[in-house]
């Protein structure tokens, strides 16, 4: 869900179980424009978003709602996430892309995202997804 007014501390984070993927790991933060569901983001020390795209830098997570500009929500950042995916194979390293909030494993040096990795091909659970395993997951340019 997401809520017009905070109704919690931002960067609070809480534990919770999914019977389909297990336990994850999920971060209150302000959304930012144009966000939907699966998106990843990059957050600031401040705990608002930016969609994440190719050279981003910083913490990711990903969005478990359309949580768009002046609302806030809960995303991912531990567990196995459901994600925007280009065309993806299981067990390779998740990657930023030009496309905002959507994530690949074409190796590119700058890319890569530290702490996820894709468990599916895309098209699971549904076309345009694939699930990844995140352990706070860090776009730093290596």
């Amino acid at each position: 869900s997401t809520e017009t007014v905070a109704q919690h501390a931002l960067g609070k984070v809480v534990k919770g179980i999914d019977p389909v993927y297990g336990e994850g790991e999920f971060i209150y933060l302000q959304g930012v424009a144009s966000t939907v569901v699966g998106d990843a983001v990059v957050f600031s020390s401040a705990f608002a978003t930016t969609r994440a795209v190719a050279a981003s830098r910083g913490a990711v997570a990903v969005a478990l709602s359309a949580n768009v500009a002046s609302q806030y929500g809960w995303y991912q950042i531990s567990g196995l996430a459901v994600v925007k995916a280009a065309t993806v194979v299981a067990d390779t390293a998740c990657q930023l892309t030009a496309t905002a909030g959507t994530l690949d494993d074409t190796t590119t040096s700058t890319n890569y995202i530290d702490g996820a990795v894709f468990k599916s091909a895309d098209g699971t659970p549904s076309a345009g997804f694939a699930i990844a395993q995140l352990s706070y997951p860090t776009a730093n340019g290596r």
